[in-house]
């Protein structure tokens, strides 16, 4: 399994990371580890959680955030956190745009929401639904 990068607290207190790496902090990693075991209370398949980008939207990719009801495919990178109960997969084509990601869950007067910060983006559309490189 190749195992890419961890991140610390959110909003922004971080432990030493990989150059290049993608980024999970705490908050992400907490409401994932929520989600999970809501789904598991469901009798729902909570494999992991698959993150990437998908052709399409206003500015020509949009982020994959979805449950991944299968094992990882042998092309995939596996992030395991909290002993292996929060798992995401990310696709090996996704992921040479995901380098230096960090994907962190936010709360604020605007509801609440998972947030890619990405440093690779070159520009967004004006709902956010979609980027481009």
């Amino acid at each position: 399994m190749d195992h890419v990068g961890i991140q610390a607290d959110a909003p922004i207190a971080r432990r030493e990371a990989e150059e290049g790496a993608f980024v999970v902090t705490d908050a992400a990693i907490a409401q994932i580890g929520r989600l999970t075991e809501k789904r598991k209370s469901e009798g729902k398949p909570t494999e992991a959680i698959r993150i990437g980008l998908r052709g399409g939207g206003c500015d020509g990719f949009s982020y994959v955030f979805e449950w991944a009801d299968k094992p990882a495919g042998k092309h995939d990178h596996v992030l395991e956190f909290e002993d292996g109960n929060v798992r995401i997969f990310i696709d090996k084509k996704s992921m040479l745009y995901l380098k230096g990601t960090t994907l962190n869950f936010v709360t604020g007067l605007m509801g609440h929401g998972f947030k890619f910060e990405n440093p690779n983006v070159k520009g967004s559309c004006g709902c956010g639904e979609s980027v481009q490189f």
